[in-house]
């Protein structure tokens, strides 16, 4: 299909793809391919080991891709070279937006491949935790249903979990995605955002 997309007369008022962010490695899959058929394309991403990179970036590089501005995030621990994107614009009423892979999720976060909890607490409490609280946040796997249920394992008495479960049940019925969520709504329901309190360490302790 994208083949026969790239192929076909381009209409005037459809975009052309010149820049690739790339967050994780094993979310590379096809980057030969789709760059064989777009020449010219730059791919980028913190991991070496990224299908088809041609330019490596590193925590806080920044780039324009048209009137926006996109800053870097190391945040190495799904995968040691996983990098999260900030993107904000000059100018705009627009909330910043921040594309976080597989580090944060709604209500939850990836799988620590290559790292430790260390590393992931710092990537979600002393990086993506510092943005500001109305940045909108973008992951690559909508995992929200199920997340949310475990949250409310954890956390049986927070209220904002089961309002959010409720919202999230209701637009799974309409066929209605659940992301964007903003870094604000994170630090309201998601136990990796939130074990600073108490209620959400006591009960990591006694799962131990």
């Amino acid at each position: 299909m994208l083949k026969q997309s790239i192929h076909a007369r381009k209409p005037s008022n459809v975009a052309e793809l010149k820049q690739f962010f790339v967050a994780a490695k094993d979310h590379a899959g096809g980057n030969e391919k789709l760059v064989k058929l777009m020449p010219g394309l730059t791919v980028y991403g913190g991991d070496v080991r990224v299908g088809a990179l041609t330019q490596k970036v590193t925590h806080h590089n920044t780039f324009k891709v048209g009137s926006l501005n996109v800053k870097c995030l190391s945040m190495p621990c799904h995968t040691s070279g996983h990098i999260c994107y900030f993107v904000t614009k000059e100018n705009s009423t627009e909330p910043p937006a921040v594309f976080t892979g597989d580090t944060l999720f709604v209500a939850g976060c990836g799988k620590f491949f290559e790292g430790t909890a260390d590393e992931m607490y710092k990537a979600l409490i002393e990086v993506l935790g510092r943005l500001p609280p109305e940045t909108r946040v973008y992951c690559g796997h909508e995992y929200t249903i199920n997340n949310l249920k475990f949250t409310r394992h954890v956390e049986p008495n927070n209220e904002a979990i089961q309002k959010k479960l409720t919202w999230a049940k209701e637009k799974y019925v309409n066929r209605e995605p659940t992301i964007p969520s903003t870094v604000e709504d994170e630090f309201t329901f998601n136990p990796f955002m939130r074990v600073r309190y108490r209620e959400v360490s006591t009960r990591a302790c006694w799962d131990q």
